[in-house]
């Protein structure tokens, strides 16, 4: 049975191309359920016009996907609530 922290594992390895932070430090999923080998991953953007969104999507689906344990990958994308980076992210990226 796969867990959340499989799941997360190999989301760690999806980096976003503008900010080279992985996407899961960057707080871009909000949520992972995982039932009867459906693993449904909900997720944002890092603004609503993101260019690389849906690479992203395709990544954490095909990742997700090689997870031993989950035979399908579900992506919804919500910008509610709105992306916001933490401190320790905002420090990290040199922005306080």
């Amino acid at each position: 049975m796969a867990s959340k922290d499989d799941v997360v594992a190999v989301i760690k390895e999806i980096i976003d191309p503008d900010l080279f932070i992985d996407i899961w430090t960057l707080g871009l999923i909000y949520d992972i359920e995982i039932e009867e080998k459906i693993c449904t991953v909900t997720m944002t953007f890092t603004s609503a016009a993101c260019p690389a969104g849906p690479m992203l999507v395709d990544q954490v689906k095909t990742k997700t996907e090689g997870v031993e344990g989950i035979d399908e990958a579900k992506v919804e994308i919500t910008f509610q609530p709105p992306w916001e980076p933490s401190d320790d992210l905002k420090a990290h990226l040199g922005l306080l």
